[in-house]
C-alpha cells in the first residue's frame, strides 16, 4: 500500500493538461503587429528649380525595396538609372537636359512618391557647330581625321571630351587632340581599315563646357570610310603612283616644285586630300602684279593637299612631267590623269610625298600624320 501511494503521488506531480489561463498558455500566445509602410525619399525635391544638369537624380527607399522608378524628361524617352545591390537606391545615369522639367515617380511596396523639378537655363549654350569631313552622302579616305568644331570656346575640355564617342565597325586605336578652344580633332594611330562605317556621338547635353555654359543638344553622325587610296609621289624621280586597296591603278608622270626657294619647294610628308575645285584661281602669295615671279592663273581639276597652296592639278606641261620640277610647289600631271585623280579621290585620302628638303608641318592643312601618335595623344584633355 505504501508503494502504491508513492506512485500515485509521483504521477500527480508530473503535470497534466494546464488549466485555462495558466502561465504556460500565456507563453504560447502570439501578438500580430501591422508592419510600417516603406518610405521613399527623392532628390531633387519636389518643386526644385535651377537644378544643375550635372546633378544626379537619387531615389532611396527605407523599410523596403524599390519596385519601380520612372523619370520622364520629355521627348518620349525616360532617363536611365541603376539600382544598388539590394534595390534600396536608384541613381540616374549621365547628365540632365538644361532648361527642362523632370517628373520622377517611384514605388516601394504600398508606398508611392513623386517629385517634379526643373533644371537651370544656361547663360551660354554649347553646341556642335560642325563635323568635317562629313558632307551629305560623302565617302572619306582612310587617313581622314574627324574635326569637331563647337560654337563656344570650351574651358572644361576634359568634361566635354569625355562626352565624345567613336564607334567603328572595324575598331582601331585613336585619340583626340585640342588645337584651340573650339576645335578638337580625332586621329587614329594607324589608317582606318577601309570599307566600314564609323559612328561619332557627342553626348554633350547637360555637360558643362565652362562657367555658365552647358551642352543643350547631343549630336550623332555616321561616317563612311571608302577604299584605301594611297598616292606615292617621288619628287626626285618625277613620278606618282596611285594604289587602291593595295593595287596600283595609276602611274602618273608629274612635275613638282622647282625648289629654287623654300616657297617653291614641295613639302615632303604624309598629306591628305582636303578639297577640290575646277577651276581654282591661283595667285602668287606676297607679290603684286608686275613683281618678279607674280602669277594669277586659273588651274583645272585641282585637289588641295595643304594650306600652303599645294595641289595635285592638271597642267599641259608634258615636256616637264616625268623629267624636271618646274612648278611653284604644286604637283602637276597630264590633264587627263589629273582629271581622273580629281574624279576619284575622297577627302582624307593619303598623298605621301618624298624627295625634298622641306617637311610638311603637322598643322599645315590636314598634315596631322606628320606628328607621332604618342605626341598627338598628349593633346587630349584626358
Amino acid at each position: 500500500m505504501a508503494l502504491l501511494a508513492a506512485a500515485a503521488l509521483t504521477a500527480s506531480c508530473s503535470g497534466g493538461n494546464a488549466a485555462p489561463g495558466s502561465s504556460e498558455q500565456a507563453a504560447k500566445a502570439t501578438t500580430t503587429a501591422t508592419p510600417e509602410a516603406p518610405t521613399i525619399k527623392i532628390s531633387p525635391a519636389e518643386g526644385s528649380s535651377k537644378v544643375s544638369p550635372e546633378k544626379k537624380i537619387v531615389v532611396i527607399a527605407s523599410g523596403g525595396t524599390l519596385d519601380e522608378v520612372v523619370v520622364d524628361g520629355g521627348g518620349g524617352k525616360d532617363v536611365e538609372g541603376v539600382y544598388n545591390a539590394d534595390k534600396t537606391k536608384w541613381v540616374s545615369k549621365g547628365t540632365l537636359k538644361p532648361s527642362s522639367s523632370y517628373n520622377v515617380s517611384a514605388k516601394a511596396g504600398v508606398t508611392s512618391a513623386a517629385s517634379t523639378f526643373k533644371t537651370l537655363k544656361p547663360e551660354r549654350e554649347l553646341l556642335v557647330a560642325d563635323v568635317t569631313p562629313n558632307a551629305k552622302g560623302e565617302t572619306i579616305g582612310v587617313g581622314a581625321p574627324i574635326i569637331v568644331t563647337f560654337n563656344q570656346p570650351v574651358s572644361d575640355k576634359a568634361g566635354v571630351e569625355r562626352a565624345l564617342e567613336i564607334k567603328a565597325q572595324k575598331p582601331v586605336k585613336g585619340a583626340w587632340r585640342w588645337i584651340n578652344d573650339t576645335t578638337v580633332i580625332y586621329r587614329t594611330a594607324k589608317y582606318w581599315p577601309a570599307h566600314q562605317k564609323v559612328k561619332f556621338t557627342a553626348r554633350i547635353s547637360g555637360v558643362q563646357g565652362g562657367k555658365g555654359m552647358y551642352g543643350v543638344k547631343d549630336y550623332a553622325t555616321t561616317l563612311k570610310i571608302g577604299a584605301k587610296m594611297i598616292s606615292k609621289v617621288n619628287v626626285k624621280t618625277h613620278m606618282m603612283y596611285v594604289y587602291k586597296d593595295g593595287k596600283k591603278v595609276q602611274t602618273m608622270r608629274i612635275s613638282a616644285g622647282m625648289g629654287t626657294t623654300r616657297e617653291y619647294t614641295t613639302t615632303s610628308g604624309v598629306h591628305l586630300t582636303m578639297e577640290r575645285g575646277n577651276p581654282v584661281r591661283m595667285i602668287s602669295p606676297g607679290r603684286e602684279k608686275g613683281d618678279p615671279g607674280y602669277y594669277d592663273v586659273m588651274i583645272n581639276h585641282a585637289v588641295r593637299i595643304s594650306n600652303s597652296g599645294e595641289y595635285v592639278h592638271a597642267k599641259n606641261n608634258v615636256w616637264a612631267q616625268g623629267r624636271s620640277n618646274v612648278s611653284h610647289g604644286c604637283v602637276n600631271a597630264r590633264p587627263d590623269q589629273a582629271r581622273w585623280f580629281y574624279d576619284n579621290f575622297q577627302r582624307g585620302d593619303v598623298v605621301d610625298i618624298t624627295g625634298t628638303t622641306r617637311d610638311l608641318e603637322w598643322n599645315n592643312g590636314w598634315g596631322f600624320w606628320q606628328m607621332p601618335f604618342s605626341k598627338w595623344a598628349k593633346g587630349s584633355a584626358l
